[in-house]
Parts: C-alpha cells; sequence; structure tokens
C-alpha cells in the first residue's frame, strides 16, 4: 500500500494569528488539549520552535478510556513561520502542520497530516483500525480545547 494517508481538521480562535501560532507552536503545551500527545519537550539544544529544533512527544492510545499503548516519538520541526505556519515530522514519518490564516477578528487555525503506511502494520492501522479517522477526531478535539484555552487567557 503506498498510498498517502492525510487528514485535517479546523478551528476559528478569535486572537490574531501571531498569538495563536504563538501557543500551538510551544510543543510543551500540546498535553493541555490533545488526547493523545500527553506530553512534549524540546531535546538537545532547542528551547522553542525553530527550523531544525527536535522534540519528544510522550503519546498513548486508548480504546474506550482504556489505555492500549503507549510510546514517545521525536520529531524535527521543518517550517517555522510565526502567525502563519508550524510543521514537523514525526520520526522521519508524519508530518504535521498548523495553518495559520486570518479571518474576520481571529485566526482559522487549520492542522493537516499526511503519512505514507508502511506494510501490513500500516494497512491494519489504517484500514481496520481506521487510524485516520481517530487521528483526524483527536486533531479536532485537540483544536477545539485549544481554542477555549487561547479565548480564556
Amino acid at each position: 500500500m503506498s498510498d498517502l494517508s492525510t487528514g485535517s481538521a479546523s478551528v476559528v480562535v478569535h486572537r490574531p494569528p501571531v498569538d495563536v501560532w504563538a501557543v500551538l507552536a510551544d510543543v510543551t503545551r500540546m498535553g493541555e488539549w490533545s488526547p493523545e500527545c500527553v506530553a512534549c519537550r524540546w531535546v538537545g539544544d532547542a528551547t522553542g520552535p525553530a527550523v531544525g529544533a527536535s522534540f519528544e512527544g510522550d503519546n498513548v492510545a486508548k480504546v474506550g478510556g482504556r489505555v492500549m499503548k503507549r510510546w514517545t516519538t521525536t520529531s524535527l520541526v521543518t517550517a517555522c513561520e510565526p502567525g502563519a505556519v508550524f510543521e514537523f515530522v514525526a520520526e522521519g514519518y508524519t508530518t504535521w502542520r498548523y495553518e495559520f490564516t486570518a479571518e474576520g477578528d481571529g485566526t482559522r487555525v487549520t492542522e493537516r497530516f499526511s503519512y505514507v503506511p508502511k506494510g501490513f502494520q500500516g494497512f491494519m492501522y489504517d484500514t481496520v483500525l481506521r487510524r485516520r479517522s481517530m487521528m483526524t477526531k483527536g486533531m479536532q478535539a485537540t483544536l477545539e480545547r485549544a481554542k477555549a484555552a487561547i479565548e480564556a487567557s
């Protein structure tokens, strides 16, 4: 299977793009909002978002509220434009991209992922376990929770 798996989610946050970007590009806060990524930390010489910066993320997969799997990923920031784009590649495999666009009195944030499922395990995750659908729902939940936190501050 070599087809690209993709998904996206979007939300409008009633704050300027540069302010929304500053919060979402601070990966150390991801655990506050994500149903899957429970913690992130900058690694090596990285202290914040910049092209070439690396970070680790601790993740959990739950089914019916029960933790089925735990894992840590290492990601590399590949695009970083305050108020416009924040992108990283996890494990050299999955690309995650946040795009920030002024809309009305706020910012439309669109989060996207893309990857090529690898082998039989990738086929099982994508087709049988509906991983793409779960990831897309998780992104929407993450963005809604981040929106609430940003607008409350």
